[in-house]
Order: C-alpha cells, then structure tokens, then sequence
C-alpha cells in the first residue's frame, strides 16, 4: 500500500491538481481580477498542500504489515482533513475580498483530482 504513495500516482495527481489550479488562476483572473485568480489560488493550494502532507505522512516509516500500513494511511489522512480544514478556516475569515466562485470550485476540482490517484498506473 505505501507503495501507492510513494510512487507515480500521488505526484501524478498533485501535479494534475497544480495544472487545474493553474488554468482556474487564469481564467478566474482574465473574468474576475486580480482578487478571481488568487481565490482560485488558495482554493486549489488547501488540496495540493493537503496531498502532500498526506503523502509524506504515509510514507515516513516503513510499516512491515497490512495493519500497520492501514493504520499509517488513516493517520495520513487524518492530517490532510486537519490541515484543510485548518487552511480553509484560514482564509475564510482573513481574506475578506475572496471570490467564492473561483476559490470553491478550484477547490472542488482538486479534490476530485485527488480522488483519481487510485486510476494512475504505477508504470
């Protein structure tokens, strides 16, 4: 199972995630401003910082058992739904000219990238 970490899927996914992120900072900025491309920003950042957080807490040991790796996997998991939601406090209550259209659905889109790290060969 760490393997699946480790490997191609989570850094194909996370760089899918910055590509999305990306193309949502332009267009947001060519119909919204300045204010439309850093709200896309910061929504697909929460998720591309959360991946990795979850990538490198899953990996940091070597668990030499089914249990042990499922236990380190729902750790790592833990933390990307800490830090998100920590992250996501953050700016709602800071960033007071956020564009909710551009900052959600990036947001929205990078989590469902995440979502297809189980389809990425290893290859």
């Amino acid at each position: 199972m760490p393997r699946l970490i480790e490997g191609k899927p989570v850094r194909t996914v996370l760089r899918w995630q910055l590509y999305a992120t990306v193309a949502a900072m332009l267009t947001a900025g060519l119909w919204m401003g300045l204010h439309g491309a850093l709200s896309a920003f910061l929504g697909g950042f929460i998720n591309i910082s959360a991946g990795a957080v979850f990538g490198w807490v899953a990996t940091r040991s070597g668990k030499s058992t089914a249990a042990e790796a499922m236990l380190e996997l729902f750790r790592a998991e833990a933390a990307k739904v800490a830090l998100i939601v920590a992250q996501l406090w953050v700016v709602l209550v800071s960033y007071k000219q956020l564009v909710p259209a551009p900052f959600f659905g990036t947001f929205v889109l990078t989590v469902i990238f995440f979502s297809m790290a189980f389809f990425v060969r290893e290859r």
